[in-house]
């Protein structure tokens, strides 16, 4: 998990973004000041084709939580799958990871507070207690937490107040589970996102 970022960076780092993520937990960003942080924020700046692709990358890092080279140990590993676009299975990959899962079910206000819950030893997959946050959940795997985990702050505040506004539908849930019936959608991610741009940052990367 990426180094763990105050309320007020992860509003920064949204604004400078120019878009919301819900993985850092942090609502109304650009409501509050819908331009880039610093005296200067508001002002017109000159943006290079560079810059305007990491932006794009540094969408996906800082939602799910990552450090830059597990990022990039993520899209060699997409690379080596011909069965469709890297893009693609980049995001559907770090869709199921475990601390991603947690946070799309709802269970968790942020990707951090799920990080939390599976590193204290609270989720389970297909009834065996995992503490590795990237474990990938496969097809047909049933997601529960132990009874720590439904009583704990986090899971009691994701139920109050859902940072997000539906599960995807490749999940099947009951009152205190949830099945992953069919590999997430690219189109699942819950933020605006350029993958083009994405694809042309990481093209160097060899697989």
């Amino acid at each position: 998990m990426a180094r763990s970022t105050t309320g007020r960076s992860r509003f920064k780092i949204q604004r400078s973004l120019g878009v919301e993520l819900p993985g850092l937990g942090k609502a109304g960003a650009l409501e509050r000041r819908p331009y880039g942080p610093g005296q200067h924020g508001n002002k017109r700046k000159k943006i290079s084709d560079f810059a305007v692709r990491m932006k794009e990358k540094q969408k996906l890092r800082y939602h799910y939580g990552l450090r830059e080279g597990q990022l990039v140990n993520y899209v060699k590993k997409a690379k080596k799958d011909k069965s469709q676009a890297w893009m693609d299975s980049l995001l559907i990959t770090l869709e199921r990871r475990l601390v991603n899962v947690v946070f799309r079910l709802n269970w968790a206000p942020s990707m951090l507070a799920a990080y939390q819950m599976v590193s204290h030893g609270h989720v389970l997959v297909n009834g065996k207690k995992i503490s590795v946050a990237g474990y990938t959940v496969q097809k047909n795997d049933v997601i529960t937490l132990t009874e720590r985990g439904y009583a704990s702050l986090n899971f009691q505040q994701a139920k109050a107040t859902p940072r997000l506004p539906s599960v995807p539908a490749c999940y099947t849930m009951d009152e205190k589970s949830a099945k992953l019936v069919d590999l997430p959608l690219p189109s699942d991610i819950p933020f605006e996102y350029a993958g083009q741009l994405v694809t042309e940052y990481y093209w160097k990367v060899k697989p």
